[in-house]
């Protein structure tokens, strides 16, 4: 009996080809979206949840609030975990990762390599991180000084093996340290919060404040016994700060207990998070790489879901539209005896095998957009990471939840049809059930709309990221990494460069205004004495007399440094908000702050104010800042003109051959670094747009499908305007008005969703645009055109028919 029903199924579909080929090619697109956004969503989810012990590590974060200065960070100093071991029981281990010093130089014959990917690790990093060793002992791996894991890749690379235990690599570290391989791991798996390709021995970090209670550059991890610990060491952080951070505080700050300190509006403390929710739920300063945000995956989740439905509402549709074809053969089956039961059971056939054809399809453009899927999610996805033996399960679902979902209705609803009226040609077609398809069409076309107009303002937003006036130069500017390869011969190097014609100007300093570039943050004050009421965290960068030059940075008042002004070795350039923070109201020049040192007080002069420049992400506000007169040689940056970039990139990088022989030259540009800020955001967009004309097209498809058995319908009425003078464009306008309403209804709709949701997604910015009305008034001109198109190109086909032949029986 099944095995009849599948085989009229496959009959009845091979007859009627348009509207089969428009299921399944809706379907399948339907699909695709929906399987790469899942995959995309589970991927998001499964970050860090490879270790064995994920349930039981967490991370510690630092939240320091002074005043109007705030510092929440990923960091913490190098104490806390060995004191949270040694007096809570809860705490069964900790690692730290140090990864302050930055990139390494590491000797590759006569070359020297930079490499990013480099941290230093406790021993104990491999006791709490599941890792697979391919060579080596790791539970031993980092307890000598001098110890360094290698991932697989980074084996190959330096030796063309993965057996290297027991060789060496040497550093740029002080005095180029000699590292002795001991073990040898698999590469790291993408979807972890860090991914490291060397690991140092925490013996070599070059750290110096060792034992500095408020000195905040580790990244700590704790291991607690039982998972329901945590509770219970939210508990003890607080004793340790009373205890451990109340003490270390005074040597600095005039505060007297932590109650008061809070009650003035300041706050201390420490919480943990979970290692498995550090990738979307936490953005804090220090992060050990930019993390992604559930509110990603909240949207994109519901974009698979509403694509997936877009697709089956297009079947339900189309199906319930061809019920004036299919009533006098449903009519005919019921005379001879079929029950109501057995049809059904004959349109879900056709449903699954609709619903099969689609998912075939679909796993055909799956393979073959897999690449193109990587490159807008920025994802690594293999095929068989999407399509295995494990994923057939999930085909299997789909193919029932497509197939049973998408053809109940129209099986029930053609199945209910009375025999004697179908075949007396009595209209099978209710109201009620017009009112039906009409709303799945308002549905598609609400969803489509508010994913447009998401993808506009994501767009709009991006692009007054790029074009805003951030106060700072940011075009033409190059950066030379690995500056500190050049030893002494840093300046000599610059001077030499600026000799070259189109080199404008130069500075050295590893301080710029972009994310994961040098920073400092340093409490001072207006007064000798530190407190609450005086304080003001600090941003603290060290730069030369060049550097506000070379960013054309606007001085508001009194000078810039002068190198051969001995003085300005205690002076000090505020930005506008570090005025404004520390009360110095419009006379701040000549003004002093204080910096509580181990060795005593510093005080440095302010000779100078700059206009306020956005040096983080535009999601934060601008934050005080200050300049002191230092030496940071990590990097050099150059303006320069652009009118034959080759031959000038050549002549800087013979320059650099010439005086940091063996070392690779390595540039980008500041304008690119900037960039790099908001690939997350260009990420989303991409993805957003590729999936709102997605949905778009679906509907679209859908939309084609119902005109045309529309059209169908209303031959004989068509037919009878025609002959009674109606023109082919009032025919069209006739068939068009109805469409044209339904999408109406959908901007209706889907504008306050579209406005609601969009500003939620802009409040995570501190400078953003406005939901300009604009935008809405675009999109839905786009959907009715959209509309009328797909529409108008079946109305004009009906409305040019010869009138005889829908006619010629009546």
């Amino acid at each position: 009996m099944i095995k009849n029903y599948f085989r009229i199924a496959f009959r009845n579909l091979t007859k009627n080809r348009m509207f089969t080929m428009l299921n399944i090619v809706g379907l399948s697109f339907g699909l695709v979206g929906f399987i790469f956004i899942t995959t995309y969503v589970f991927d998001e989810l499964s970050y860090d949840r490879f270790h064995t012990q994920a349930d039981r590590i967490v991370r510690l974060n630092t939240h320091i609030h002074i005043g109007e200065s705030k510092m929440d960070m990923a960091l913490t100093s190098d104490v806390i975990g060995p004191i949270l071991q040694k007096e809570y029981t809860e705490v069964e281990d900790f690692t730290r990762l140090y990864t302050s010093a930055g990139a390494k130089l590491i000797r590759k014959a006569d070359k020297w390599i930079n490499e990013a990917n480099v941290a230093h690790a406790d021993s104990s990093f491999f006791r709490i991180f599941s890792y697979q060793a391919l060579h080596g002992h790791l539970d031993k791996a980092l307890m000598e000084p001098n110890s360094v894991v290698l991932s697989r890749s980074a084996a190959e690379r330096y030796f063309n093996t993965t057996d290297v235990v027991g060789k060496t690599l040497e550093t740029n570290d002080a005095g180029n340290t000699v590292y002795q391989i001991t073990a040898v791991i698999e590469d790291m798996p993408r979807n972890g919060h860090f991914n490291y390709d060397f690991l140092f021995t925490m013996e070599n970090a070059p750290y110096r404040n060792w034992g500095e209670l408020l000195s905040h550059n580790f990244t700590t991890y704790i291991l607690l016994r039982h998972a329901s610990d945590r509770p219970l060491l939210e508990i003890h952080l607080e004793e340790y700060v009373h205890k451990h951070g109340l003490p270390a505080a005074k040597k600095y700050m005039d505060v007297t207990d932590i109650e008061t300190f809070r009650q003035g509006g300041n706050a201390f403390h420490y919480d943990v998070i979970p290692i498995s929710d550090i990738h979307l739920r936490s953005n804090l300063r220090g992060e050990l790489r930019p993390n992604s945000s559930f509110q990603y995956v909240y949207i994109f989740s519901a974009i698979s879901l509403f694509i997936l439905l877009i697709a089956c509402v297009n079947f339900i549709n189309l199906s319930t539209a061809r019920s004036a074809n299919r009533a006098k053969e449903v009519g005919v089956q019921k005379i001879l005896g079929a029950s109501r039961r057995s049809v059904a059971g004959q349109f879900l056939a056709e449903s699954l095998l609709l619903a099969l054809g689609g998912i075939i399809l679909a796993i055909g453009l799956v393979a073959w957009s897999v690449p193109l899927f990587n490159e807008l999610s920025g994802k690594e996805f293999k095929i068989n990471d999407i399509i295995n033996f494990k994923s057939l399960p999930l085909f299997a679902l789909l193919l029932l939840f497509v197939g049973l979902i998408a053809g109940y209705y129209p099986a029930v609803y053609l199945s209910a049809f009375n025999p004697l009226q179908v075949l007396k040609s009595h209209t099978v077609i209710s109201s009620g059930k017009s009112v039906f398809r009409s709303g799945l069409v308002v549905f598609q076309f609400t969803i489509s709309i508010v994913l447009i107009v998401g993808t506009f303002i994501m767009t709009a937003q991006l692009r007054y990221i790029q074009h805003k006036k951030l106060g700072y130069e940011r075009e033409n500017i190059l950066l030379i990494n690995d500056y500190h390869a050049l030893g002494n011969q840093t300046k000599a190097f610059r001077d030499e460069i600026l000799n070259i014609p189109g080199i404008k100007t130069g500075t050295i300093s590893g301080f710029l205004p972009v994310s994961h570039s040098n920073r400092s943050d340093n409490t001072y004050s207006r007064e000798t004495v530190l407190s609450p009421s005086n304080s003001v965290q600090l941003q603290t960068w060290h730069v030369d007399e060049q550097y506000i030059p070379t960013l054309n940075l606007e001085l508001l008042s009194g000078r810039n440094f002068a190198a051969t002004r001995r003085a300005d070795s205690t002076a000090v350039i505020l930005n506008e908000t570090a005025v404004k923070h520390f009360g110095f109201g419009k006379n701040p020049i000549g003004q002093q702050i204080h910096f509580q040192s181990g060795d005593g007080v510093e005080s440095y002069h302010v000779i100078g104010v700059i206009k306020d420049f956005n040096f983080e992400s535009l999601r934060d506000p601008v934050t005080p800042l200050g300049f002191f007169l230092g030496y940071s040689p990590s990097l050099a940056a150059f303006k320069i003109e652009t009118t034959d970039l080759p031959l000038l990139l050549s002549r800087i990088e013979d320059k650099w051959n010439k005086l940091a022989p063996g070392f690779s030259f390595d540039y980008r540009f500041l304008d690119e670094a900037f960039d790099s800020m908001y690939r997350s955001e260009r990420r989303m967009s991409r993805l957003s747009l590729t999936f709102a004309a997605m949905a778009t097209g679906i509907a679209c498809l859908g939309l084609f499908g119902l005109a045309a058995f529309m059209a169908e319908q209303r031959s004989k009425e068509i037919g009878i305007r025609k002959v009674l003078g109606s023109s082919v464009t009032g025919i069209v306008a006739m068939l068009c008005k109805d469409f044209v309403k339904l999408v109406f209804m959908a901007i209706i709709i889907a504008v306050p969703i579209a406005w609601w949701a969009m500003n939620k997604w802009l409040e995570d910015f501190t400078y953003r645009i406005d939901a300009s009305w604009w935008i809405f008034i675009l999109t839905g001109m786009i959907a009715v055109i959209i509309a009328l198109f797909t529409v108008s190109t079946q109305a004009i086909r009906a409305a040019r028919a010869n009138p005889v032949d829908s006619l010629r029986n009546e």
